[in-house]
């Protein structure tokens, strides 16, 4: 049998529909407002794309990126959060990194940092 169509009311009722963002008008969000930023240049040169995500300790990456990492140990990408950076086989480009914020705390994914990285 089929419903009586009336009980679930008209479409153009609603305002919004359930789970519709609706973002305030503002002039934008300023990512990492205040906090110390630098570029680096990176290159893979592995055989393999390489994807890092956004608040991973860049110093960690892929030993198939290639870049200053010294310069990288404490950061992470200057990405909105959830989005990553792709590095295609012998892609060079270059990334803008900024300091991890909050405790510093970090977990190592390639046994380089492990603990507070200050």
């Amino acid at each position: 049998p089929e419903p009586d169509l009336t009980v679930f009311g008209d479409e153009e009722d609603d305002e919004l529909p359930p789970g519709k963002v609706m973002p305030a008008e503002s002039e934008g969000i300023e990512l990492n407002s205040g906090r110390s930023l630098i570029e680096l240049n990176v290159t893979n040169v592995g055989d393999r794309p390489i994807q890092v995500g956004s608040h991973y300790h860049f110093i960690e990456t892929n030993k198939a990126l290639v870049f200053d990492r010294a310069k990288s140990y404490g950061r992470r990408l200057n990405v909105a959060s959830g989005s990553s950076v792709r590095f295609e086989p012998g892609d060079s480009k270059v990334v803008t990194l900024v300091e991890i914020a909050g405790e510093r705390n970090v977990v190592s994914g390639n046994r380089l940092v492990d603990g507070k990285a200050t």
